[in-house]
């Protein structure tokens, strides 16, 4: 019988980077720590002696043979963006159609979310492992400007500035974007750009309790919301009649030769010299 993980699982930052590697001996041991599978399970799962799955773990042997590593991926129900960092097609048993499997040619796109709430917790949990994050936003107060908003929680305070590093982007209140934004969400320009006053007023105060925190104000119509928590990233828009966490969010992991990771901290690292440095 094959051994099924949690879909989540597959999506961890260190089990792709093993998948890439090839590094079965790590999946496996990501196998039981999910599963709690013995070796003789994942034996015969992925249809070998118990000895084999030993040597494997323990180092004393290297899988290389692409028949093997489909069967290993066939006995751990392996889903198709996974599959596709080990070099292998898709399985012929995994339904076809549908968004996932359109996304499978992309393993930089690992799920996409109809909006911020189902992501919230993923998304803090990233947050908390990670040692920088960078966020592109209007205001930020759900974000990180208000003592309930979505990450403000996460984030370390430690004296001296040591621990993780965090950039924010917030519109420009004295931008003429703030006007045409503030159309967009029929709000007015004055209570956005206060909007965006108040969360940078409590970024200071984050900075002033010891958090290595630096906020900028650019100028340009927003149109990509970005959270960046290390390797991993999730993604939204700003687009006329919604606000940023109401927008599709997709999750993005960094791959060695994907362009949308690349594409999007590119971007992100662009902004930021042309943008004027608050706190």
């Amino acid at each position: 019988m094959p051994i099924e993980l949690p879909r989540w699982a597959w999506e961890r930052a260190e089990v792709r980077q093993s998948l890439r590697a090839r590094d079965i001996g790590a999946v496996f041991r990501f196998v039981q720590q999910y599963t709690g599978a013995s070796q003789a399970r994942i034996a015969t799962a992925v249809d070998m002696t118990q000895a084999r799955v030993n040597e494997i773990l323990n180092g004393r042997r290297q899988v290389t043979c692409l028949d093997v590593y489909e069967r290993i991926a066939d006995g751990l129900r392996i889903p198709d963006d996974a599959r596709h960092l080990l070099g292998l097609a898709p399985s012929r048993d995994q339904p076809r159609g549908g968004a996932a499997f359109d996304l499978a040619a992309f393993p930089e796109v690992v799920r996409v979310y109809s909006a911020q709430r189902p992501a919230a917790e993923e998304i803090q949990q990233q947050v908390r492992s990670a040692s920088a994050l960078d966020m592109l936003a209007v205001r930020g107060l759900g974000l990180i400007g208000l003592n309930d908003s979505l990450l403000r929680a996460c984030l370390p305070r430690t004296q001296g500035g040591r621990g993780m590093q965090v950039r924010v982007l917030l519109l420009d209140p004295a931008s003429p974007a703030i006007a045409q934004r503030a159309a967009e969400i029929g709000e007015s320009p004055q209570s956005l750009a206060s909007g965006v006053r108040l969360s940078e007023g409590r970024l200071r105060e984050l900075a002033d309790e010891g958090c290595d925190v630096q906020v900028y104000r650019y100028c340009m119509l927003p149109t990509w919301r970005v959270i960046r928590a290390g390797a991993t990233m999730f993604v939204g828009a700003f687009d006329t009649g919604w606000e940023g966490h109401e927008s599709a969010m997709y999750k993005i992991m960094e791959t060695p030769h994907g362009p949308l990771y690349r594409g999007f901290r590119r971007m992100f690292d662009a902004i930021v010299k042309g943008a004027d440095r608050t706190v």
